[in-house]
């Protein structure tokens, strides 16, 4: 199922896969103001220059839900620069737009519309950032999908019960149904899962020769009891889900070993919070499906500023630091300024190799003081980086774990409680959590 051993021909389908890129975040910002907008340009002229058969976005699209005059037209502007043209559209749709499309004035998929010209349909979720919201309940993809530039779709009208209806898409001998399910509150979502109200219904004929490709934006990783979407809740005819959401990258498709699918989590391509998972090298994927195969090839993007992250533990080095002595706190300002001129200097290496680039990195130092160490003065210490930092106000991050070692004992120890119901009970079905669920309540 999983292959690389395919060449691309007339039933191979091309699939450009993003997620989260968030147009418009720091838009005010002197230096990252534009960071969202070049890389959406980048995925576009990847998706040209590759010549896929459409683009695919996990939601949040847009940073704000009411995104700026200038954020919305800088998006159309991209849209229709990369994705209008007359390179014919190669795959058909076979299901019904009308039910696909059913909260549509034009209920219909863009490139088939006779008013519009469109060589690369983008078909899009929403996020949590650009829900529907309102009287009228619209979003930011409403606009682009009036105006013929974008194609939104898995939005469900009711909060009681759920339908999945695929859109079935064909390209030579290659069928896949395209499943997705926009941005719901997790809580409310996990409960509708429990209670059976979520159905992902599937083509009459021959459904064994679908490829069956789900998109969600939700929590994975888990945030509370029922504050993200277990993958055992998903049907397990799914053959990839596409997960958004997440920032972190984790593109290479992962098998969920009890219910088969594999899970590509593309994550951002912007960073919009100063956290490890950000750190991560962003991607950007490039599906090839034939048949019940296909392979992910990972795209890396040029455009997207730098970011070093580092911790450092002080009590860790009672060799170069001593809380007695009265000019510790210059000691720790030093060894502080190594650590980032030394980030600094990876910066500049990198920004040699590939000069498209922002110049400036982002770079985080996070300080644990614990162990009767005072921070030091954060603004007096980023004013000497001002003119080399793209964040110069919050570069160091001080804070303090009185029990850091006796903590990561108790996280590797719940990663294996985790891990062990997985193992163990590898028939974990809804069903079971549905009994689960009302044997407690009753209780």
């Amino acid at each position: 199922f999983f292959s690389v051993l395919f060449r691309d021909d007339e039933d191979t389908f091309k699939i450009l896969i993003a997620t989260d890129i968030h147009l418009g975040y720091l838009e005010k910002d002197p230096v990252r103001g534009n960071d969202t907008f070049v890389t959406f340009n980048e995925i576009l002229d990847h998706a040209q220059k590759n010549e896929v058969d459409f683009v695919l976005l996990g939601g949040d699209l847009f940073h704000d839900n009411k995104p700026s005059r200038k954020t919305v037209h800088s998006c159309l502007e991209s849209l229709r620069k990369y994705c209008m043209g007359d390179r014919p559209v190669q795959f058909e749709i076979l299901s019904d737009q009308a039910v696909n499309f059913h909260y549509s004035k034009f209920p219909w998929v863009n490139y088939q519309d006779k008013n519009l010209n469109i060589s690369i349909p983008v078909f899009s979720i929403h996020g949590n950032h650009d829900d529907p919201t309102g009287t009228d309940a619209l979003c930011a993809l409403d606009i682009l999908s009036c105006a013929g530039l974008l194609n939104h779709f898995g939005r469900s009208a009711s909060v009681e019960k759920i339908d999945i209806s695929p859109i079935l898409l064909r390209k030579g001998r290659t069928k896949i149904a395209l499943y997705g399910l926009g941005a719901i509150p997790d809580e409310r979502l996990y409960r509708m899962f429990v209670n059976r109200k979520v159905t992902m219904l599937r083509p009459k004929e021959d459904e064994d020769s679908w490829f069956n490709l789900f998109v969600i934006h939700q929590n994975r990783s888990k945030h509370g009891a029922t504050n993200y979407i277990p993958e055992q809740f998903l049907d397990d005819f799914i053959n990839l889900v596409v997960w958004g959401h997440e920032h972190e990258c984790k593109l290479a498709p992962c098998q969920n070993e009890q219910q088969r699918f594999y899970v590509s989590q593309p994550g951002s391509t912007v960073v919009t919070s100063l956290s490890p998972g950000e750190a991560v090298k962003k991607h950007i994927g490039l599906l090839h499906v034939k048949g019940k195969k296909m392979k992910m090839q990972k795209i890396a993007l040029e455009t997207v500023r730098t970011f070093y992250m580092e911790d450092i533990v002080l009590a860790d080095h009672p060799d170069l630091f001593n809380p007695d002595n009265p000019k510790v706190t210059q000691a720790i300002q030093a060894f502080c300024m190594e650590k980032v001129e030394s980030m600094l200097d990876n910066a500049e290496r990198e920004h040699l190799v590939n000069p498209r680039q922002p110049e400036k990195p982002l770079i985080r130092l996070r300080v644990d003081y614990a162990g009767g160490f005072e921070p030091f003065s954060v603004h007096r210490f980023s004013q000497k980086y001002v003119d080399k930092v793209a964040n110069p106000k919050d570069i160091i991050h001080f804070f303090r774990h009185r029990e850091q070692k006796e903590k990561n004992d108790s996280d590797l120890n719940f990663g294996k409680l985790v891990s062990r119901p997985a193992s163990e009970g590898m028939t974990l079905r809804v069903e079971d959590l549905v009994k689960q669920y009302f044997q407690t309540a009753e209780k």
